[in-house]
């Protein structure tokens, strides 16, 4: 009992969500030492969602794997290949004795990211324990309401700036080093196609939003906020990072294998927010600015840079997508000079 206290102390402890899912999954196999446990988190839109496991520990074997954040989509399998965790997603507990005792709870979770714990054990789950799984998953979900209360915009429902910080140093640290610790080859395999794929940041700004705040007043203002977030998760892919920094400016962090595909998918949300009707406004446009992200950046050096073609596409005409690589390289921004050696105390 002193065991599984201190694991939910751990657990609360916590601030990162893949970290939280790893502990639940420690959590539930220090209390049952099942065959297989695992955090099975359903993405994707409605009608192509897949599974995604964020956190299994299996008997006999060291570590935790995980699928890596950013593998490709068509690579996670389909929610129909597996019906338990498919009905458990509903809200109802899920078993089957067929062989090997499968246990499925659900987990719930914000739209889009909904989840279910699987236990696999090699002896039924007796009552008592399965009404303990329950109220530690009770505690998961209260914790995990927590976060997102303190981690989202309360507006967009998209996550705010000062979460950005640590998802940024984790997403550089995972392309300088590869994602978690490779505990299969079947993770190496997959890892493997996004070998030479590189991190993007993009700033996503309105254009003329003031205009809209003076002529429709901030109610109307602040539904072309909630719409246009709703077109971003809409249109960006399930793994890619979208916030809201405040007002009308927006950042996103994707994973591209080159400055032309990174390119090509924030100029298809220009063109698809162009082609959207808001109501009352009638069309909005967007400036979008982004910078491949460098080895060793820091947060505030890729904002700097994206920012920097966000104002140059403003300034020269405004609804359009600008690379601040490709801006240095045909001459339209100056790349600044690092004076090594220099230190500036104030």
């Amino acid at each position: 009992m002193y065991d599984l206290v201190d694991n939910l102390a751990d657990l609360t402890a916590l601030r990162d969500r893949d970290a939280l899912d790893v502990a639940l999954a420690n959590t539930i196999s220090d209390l049952l030492l099942p065959l297989c446990a695992s955090i099975c988190r359903a993405v994707g839109d409605q009608g192509n969602e897949r599974w995604r496991i964020s956190a299994q520990i299996q008997a006999g074997t060291s570590g935790v794997f995980s699928d890596a954040a950013w593998m490709p989509f068509d690579q996670l399998p389909l929610l129909a290949k597996f019906p338990m965790r498919q009905l458990a997603i509903s809200g109802q507990i899920q078993e089957s004795d067929d062989g090997q005792h499968i246990v499925v709870f659900p987990l719930g979770g914000t739209p889009g990211n909904t989840g279910v714990l699987e236990i696999r054990l090699d002896a039924p789950l007796s009552a008592q324990r399965r009404d303990l799984v329950s109220g530690i998953l009770r505690l998961y979900r209260n914790f995990s309401a927590l976060l997102d209360y303190g981690e989202r915009d309360s507006l967009t429902d998209l996550l705010n700036r000062k979460t950005f910080d640590g998802a940024f140093l984790r997403a550089t640290l995972e392309q300088k080093n590869g994602s978690a610790e490779d505990n299969s080859h079947r993770q190496q395999e997959r890892r493997d196609t996004e070998a030479y794929a590189t991190y993007w940041l993009a700033m996503i700004d309105i254009d003329h939003f003031k205009r809209v705040n003076d002529n429709f007043g901030h109610l109307i203002g602040d539904e072309v906020l909630l719409l246009l977030a709703r077109l971003m998760r809409a249109h960006f892919r399930f793994n890619d990072q979208i916030y809201r920094f405040g007002g009308e400016e927006f950042v996103a962090l994707v994973r591209c294998h080159s400055e032309a595909e990174a390119s090509a998918l924030l100029d298809r949300l220009r063109i698809t927010t162009q082609n959207h009707v808001f109501p009352q406004v009638g069309s909005i446009t967007l400036s979008i600015g982004f910078s491949e992200v460098r080895a060793g950046d820091s947060p505030s050096a890729a904002i700097e840079r994206a920012d920097k073609a966000v104002y140059y596409a403003k300034e020269h005409g405004r609804n359009q997508v600008c690379s601040y690589g490709s801006l240095v390289s045909n001459g339209g921004l100056v790349e600044p000079t690092t004076n090594v050696g220099d230190v500036e105390l104030f």
